[in-house]
C-alpha cells in the first residue's frame, strides 16, 4: 500500500386477594495467541449453526478491530493511502479524515483484509454467558443478533431503563431498583385505580411480576390512544425466549353489571418490547367508556378489576 495523497408508580392500596394500583407518572465480545499460518478458508454456505466448543487460534482477527469504535469491521472496510483501516460507520463519523495519519480517506477498500476475514472462525461474543459455538467471521454477527444467550432488556415499562442481563439478574433488578410487586401463584385479581381518567390519555401503571411454574411473567396495564379512541390495555409478557413462552397460555377478564370481556392468548416474550406488544394490540383492550362503566359509580373514577390466570400447555 503506497503512502501519499492527501412510571410509573402504583399501588395506593394492596390487600389480599385483591391488589389496587394507582398511577403516579407515565413514561415510559479473543484469543491472543500469535500465528504465522492461516486457517483453511471456509467456503461452505453460511448458516447460524456454529461448531461447538472449538476455539480459533488465529489472532489475525485483531486486525479487524476498528481503531475508532473498537468493534469488528465488516465490508466495506475502508483504508487511507497509508494503509490505516476503519469501519464504514466510523468513516462517516471522522468526516472522511484518517484518525491515525489525518490523510483524506477517499474511497479505498481494503479488499485484502476483507478476504482474510473469510478464513477466521470466532467465538460468539456471548461466550461468557454460555454460548460455546464458533462461527465463520461473516456469519458471527448474524448469529449474535439471535443468540439465545444474548442478554435481555429490562421489561420495566414505567421509564426508560438501559439495564440488560439474564433472567435472574433482571428479576433482582426489578425488585430492588424498580420496586415492582412480586407475587407467587398463577392466578391474580387486581384493581387499577385512577381518580381523573378523562385527563390521562397515555399512562403506564406499575409492572407486576408473577412467579408461576418456576418462571416469571410480567403483567402490564396501560392507557393510550388507539386512533382517536382512548383505551386501556392489559397484557402478559414472559421472562424468557419466545419458544418457551409458547408453552404457556393466560386469560384476562374484566366485567361488571352482568357484562364481561375475556381475553385468552399466549404471553409474549420480553424479547419483544412492551411498546411492540401494545401496538400490536396483543392483549385485552378495553374502551375507556366501557372501563368506566365497569368501574361503577358516576364514571368519574377508574376502578377496574382485572382477574386472570396462567397455565401450562401440555
Amino acid at each position: 500500500m503506497a503512502p501519499g495523497g492527501s412510571a410509573c408508580k402504583e399501588v395506593i392500596e394492596s390487600h389480599s386477594p385483591v391488589a389496587d394500583y394507582d398511577i403516579a407518572s407515565a413514561k415510559s465480545e479473543s484469543n491472543n495467541a500469535t500465528s504465522t499460518t492461516t486457517t483453511a478458508t471456509m467456503k461452505t454456505s453460511v448458516n447460524l449453526v456454529g461448531k461447538h466448543g472449538i476455539h480459533s487460534n488465529n489472532g489475525v482477527y485483531e486486525l479487524l478491530e476498528c481503531p475508532v469504535c473498537t468493534n469488528l469491521m465488516y465490508p466495506p472496510i475502508h483504508q487511507c493511502p497509508n494503509g490505516h483501516t476503519l469501519c464504514s460507520n466510523c468513516k462517516i463519523r471522522v468526516h472522511n479524515c484518517c484518525p491515525t495519519c489525518r490523510y483524506d480517506l477517499g474511497n479505498i477498500r481494503c479488499l485484502a483484509l476483507e478476504k482474510v476475514a473469510e478464513s477466521l472462525e470466532l467465538p460468539c461474543k456471548y461466550q461468557n454467558l454460555g454460548c460455546q459455538d464458533i462461527f465463520p467471521y461473516y456469519s458471527k454477527l448474524k448469529h449474535e443478533q439471535h443468540c439465545r444467550f444474548r442478554p435481555y432488556n429490562c421489561p420495566y415499562a414505567g421509564s426508560d431503563c438501559s439495564v440488560t442481563g439474564d433472567i435472574p439478574t433482571l428479576v433482582s433488578h426489578l425488585k430492588d431498583d424498580h420496586k415492582v410487586d412480586m407475587h407467587d401463584g398463577c392466578t391474580f385479581n387486581h384493581r387499577y385505580v385512577k381518580s381523573n381518567p378523562h385527563e390521562v390519555e397515555n399512562a403506564t401503571w406499575m409492572l407486576t411480576v408473577f412467579n408461576c411454574f418456576g418462571r416469571q411473567f410480567c403483567l402490564h396495564f396501560e392507557a393510550f390512544q388507539l386512533g382517536m379512541a382512548p383505551v386501556y390495555m392489559a397484557f402478559l409478557r414472559f421472562m424468557g425466549d419466545d419458544n418457551e413462552a409458547k408453552k404457556f397460555s393466560y386469560s384476562l377478564e374484566v366485567g361488571a353489571n352482568g357484562r364481561k370481556l375475556i381475553w385468552q392468548g399466549i404471553p409474549r416474550s420480553i424479547r419483544d418490547s412492551h411498546r411492540k406488544v401494545r401496538d400490536s394490540q396483543d392483549g385485552l383492550v378495553i374502551q375507556r367508556n366501557l372501563a368506566l362503566y365497569f368501574s361503577g359509580g358516576d364514571r368519574q373514577e377508574l376502578k377496574l378489576r382485572v382477574t386472570g390466570r396462567i397455565w401450562k400447555e401440555e
